[in-house]
This record gives C-alpha cells, structure tokens and sequence, in this order.
C-alpha cells in the first residue's frame, strides 16, 4: 500500500493497527495499517521516503530513519500507554506518526454550547477572567483566546473552528449542533442559521446521520451521559420516543408542521439529545444519576434536587461528576456529554455567571481526565461564539475546540470548520 503527498494533494491508505499521519504543509494523508505504508514527502522542494509498519516500535524506528535521512529532528511524547511519535521540519512539512496498541481509539465528546474565541480583555471576555487552572496546564499558561489560536500546549490543542459555514448571518444553536453531529452543512440546507432548537425539517437527519447513530450502526459502544428527567418521556409517545429512532423520525415532517413540533418537549428538540433518541442512547434518567451512572446537564447535581425535588441525590462536586464520567467513556467506544450553561450565561449577559460556569467545567475536566484512560481521544466542541464575550449575544468569533490525548494534532489539522468533526471522529472509530 503507497499513498503520496506532495503540494496540494493527499490519498489515504486505511487498515487496522498503527496510524501513521504526514503532514505536507497542510495536508494530511492518512496511512494505516498493519501491512507497511510507504510515504513521500516534499521537503523544500527535496523528495523524502520513508516506511511506517503497523506496530508503533516500528513506527518509532521509521520515523527515526526518516528523521535522519531528511536532516529534521525526532520527537517522542508518551501519553500512558499510547505513544505519538513525531518528525518535524521547517515550515514546509511535518511527519507525524501516531500509534496506539491494537489501534484502539476511545472518543469522548464534551459538547459546551455557546463558546468561541474571543478578545484577551478580561471584563469583556470571562474566560479571560475566570480561574482555570486544568485549562491552563493544558495550554502552557496561554491564554483560550482568538489571537493566541491555535495553541500547541503541553497537554493538547486548542483552535478556533468556523461556525459561520458561508451563510449569512449570526450562527446559532439548532443549526450548529445539527451541523457539528451530522457532518453536513445543516445552515445550508435549511437556507439559514436557526435557533434555539434544530429546525423541524433537520431532525430526521440529526436522528438518522449522527455521529452516534452511525457508529452505533457500525457496532460500537456508544453512550449519551447525560440523565434527563423521566416525565418528559411521559405518556406512550413519551416512552416510544425514549426507545429510539422511530419516534425521533415521525417528528421530521416539513417545517412548522404541527405533529413534528407536538412530538418534542423543548430540551428534546436540542441537538445532543436528539442525536441520543435517533441512536437508541438516549437511556440514563433518576436512578442512573444516583448511582453516579449518569451527569446532570449542570454537572452538578443541585438543579435537580432543588428544582426537580429529587432531594435524595447526592450532593456531588464536579471534579467527582467528572470522574463519573470517565467510567461512562472506559465502557463504551463513543461517549457524548453535552453542557449548555456558557450559553445561558452569555444571553443572560452575566459575567459573574459565566466565569462559575467555566470554573465548574475546568473542575469537571480535570476530574474526568484524571480518570480517564489513556486511549481516549477527549474533545471538546462547540457550536458558535457567545459567552466569549458578554456584551454581545451570539457572536461571529471561531468556535472553540479542544483535544486532549491520543491524536489530537491530528483532529486539530482535519476539523477546520463544524461539519468536519463528525467524519473524523468516525474514521477514528470505524
């Protein structure tokens, strides 16, 4: 197997085992497989070759002969028992190698709605102001805004991806979630961006082509983390919805059709738990949160106690919701956990809300990834700018995306703009 990229162009050559990324300027070409790959690289105009086989030993050794063939530099870094080797030149090309033991790959996909990158001013910016100290052991101590993007830090990668899809206008909720799940350009094919909810006639295509019901298809273990309140299952339609996709596609008529929107109670018309119905997922409700099975939208468990009257959860903080949620990943292939209080935060133009929402997230990160096992892929993604800055609403800012672990340059160099994440995180897992 031989794939070539040089200038403009890359072919990609897939299989099991190791993956092996090049990087030619900006364009990836993909090798993997347990069979040798052969690569040719374009250096400042001198032709480079080099063999990656599918154990990452080997890899490592490729890469190294490469290394001094071409006169660059080898890089090792070690994330547990994954390791990503690299080679790196000038600004012309770049060969990563990335290996993991028997190929395997766990995503877990941390949804926060309403977060882009914004002006390093911290009474206009909250995550400028916030205190976030896992986010920045992350970057290095830089700084999650717009001019400092992208940032290579010592424990991963953080960039700004276009919400704004070549359509007019301020991006928003139902068609950035729908884009960001579904890999297609969801503001496009409902002629405009849209929000809160995904558009009546984009919900098929949400419960149908998710990233989750398409890895569920391609016999993967799939989770949707979140615990959602029974009685809004209530009733038959309510429980024929929560058994999945059947009930999920009745509600995809034509736009503003009356059955469509009868069949939705409003947190059900969001993206995530959409995406969740159509692939069956969508199961963790009061029983499960109790037993630390499930995480409250909030993180925390106080909305429900005080607000829900389930008094007898426990009162949880959120490095412990964390946790909770790393077990969730460790069982399955793909994990889904969306949050949405940034987004709340910044409509309601309240910077003091913001920043206890960002600080409750860094906790929550910091407590997933001290448990999380070392060959997950963590990635967080959001749909458009907003709490980044809290005069404004929605904003036209890049939205902010974040991988720690396994493979995170790789995503940071393939997702570019919302549609691309679903792709490349089924290519990971599939």
């Amino acid at each position: 197997m031989f794939a070539t990229t040089s200038g403009n162009g890359s072919r990609a050559v897939r299989g099991a085992g190791v993956r092996c990324i090049g990087l030619a300027g900006r364009h990836p070409a993909i090798l993997a497989g347990s069979a040798t790959a052969r690569t040719g690289f374009q250096v400042g105009g001198k032709g480079v070759d080099g063999a990656f086989s599918g154990r990452a030993a080997e890899c490592r050794r490729a890469a190294a002969w490469e290394g001094r063939g071409a006169g660059l530099s080898v890089s090792t870094r070690l994330r547990g028992a994954p390791a990503v080797f690299g080679v790196r030149g000038g600004p012309e090309a770049s060969v990563v190698v990335e290996g993991e033991p028997g190929g395997h790959v766990r995503i877990l996909l941390v949804f926060v709605d309403g977060v882009g990158l914004g002006e390093a001013d911290a009474g206009v910016n909250p995550l400028v102001a916030a205190r976030l100290p896992w986010l920045a052991r992350v970057l290095g101590g830089r700084p999650p805004v717009r001019s400092a993007a992208p940032v290579r830090g010592p424990g991963g990668v953080l960039w700004g991806v276009d919400a704004r899809l070549g359509v007019a206008g301020v991006p928003q909720s139902g068609t950035g979630q729908a884009a960001l799940l579904t890999g297609e350009n969801a503001a496009a094919l409902h002629g405009r961006h849209h929000g809160p909810w995904v558009p009546t006639a984009l919900r098929g295509l949400v419960a149908e082509r998710s990233v989750l019901a398409r890895a569920v298809a391609a016999g993967r273990r799939v989770a949707f983390a979140n615990a959602y309140p029974e009685e809004l299952f209530a009733g038959d339609e309510g429980r024929s919805m929560a058994r999945g996709a059947r009930a999920v596609r009745g509600g995809a008529g034509a736009p503003g059709s009356g059955p469509g929107r009868r069949r939705f109670h409003d947190p059900l018309r969001a993206g995530p738990p959409l995406a969740a119905l159509g692939a069956g997922v969508l199961v963790r409700h009061t029983p499960e949160l109790a037993r630390g099975e499930a995480v409250a939208s909030e993180i925390v468990n106080d909305g429900w106690r005080e607000r829900l009257g389930r008094t007898t959860l426990p009162g949880i903080g959120p490095a412990e919701a964390g946790r909770n949620l790393a077990r969730i990943a460790a069982a399955h292939d793909l994990t889904l956990f969306a949050y949405y209080a940034l987004d709340d935060a910044g409509h309601r133009r309240d910077h003091a809300m913001a920043v206890a929402a960002l600080e409750r997230l860094d906790a929550f990160l910091a407590g997933t990834l001290e448990a999380l096992p070392a060959d997950t892929l963590l990635v967080v993604a959001s749909d458009h700018g907003n709490v980044e800055d809290i005069r404004t609403g929605h904003t036209l800012n890049p939205a902010l995306f974040l991988a720690v672990g396994p493979g995170a340059e790789g995503l940071a160099a393939e997702v570019r703009s919302l549609p691309d994440l679903t792709p490349a995180l089924l290519h990971r897992l599939t």
